[in-house]
C-alpha cells in the first residue's frame, strides 16, 4: 500500500497526475458496480448483526419447556395418564394425587 502511496506521489510530482481521467470511457461502470456492492455487502452485514443480536438469526423458535414437552408426550400416547401426573407432579415439585391425602391422614 505504501509503495503505491509512494508512486502516485512520484506521478503527480512528475506532472503524470493530471491524466488521471484518461482511463477510458468504461471504468465509471465498472466503479458503479463495485459501489452497489460495497453498500449491498453493508447492508447485509447489519442485517445478519441486527438479526444475531436479537435471536432471530434463522434458529426455529425457542426451546420447548419439560412441562410442554411432557404434555406433547402424553397427546402422542408415548405415556399413560398416570405417568403423565407422576412426572407432571415431580416437574412441578408438587406431591402426586392421592399421595397428599394418604400422607397427611394416619
Amino acid at each position: 500500500m505504501a509503495a503505491l502511496i509512494g508512486f502516485e506521489l512520484v506521478l503527480a510530482d512528475n506532472g503524470w497526475g493530471d491524466h488521471h481521467m484518461d482511463w477510458g470511457d468504461g471504468w465509471w461502470v465498472v466503479m458503479m458496480i463495485g459501489m452497489v456492492l460495497f453498500w449491498a455487502l453493508v447492508i447485509v452485514g447489519i442485517v445478519w448483526l441486527v438479526r444475531e443480536l436479537t435471536g432471530r438469526g434463522g434458529r426455529p423458535g425457542r426451546e420447548p419447556d419439560a412441562l410442554e414437552l411432557l404434555d406433547r408426550r402424553l397427546a402422542d400416547g408415548t405415556i399413560s395418564p398416570d405417568d403423565y401426573r407422576e412426572r407432571r407432579a415431580i416437574l412441578t415439585g408438587s406431591p402426586p394425587p392421592g399421595e397428599g391425602r394418604a400422607g397427611g391422614e394416619g
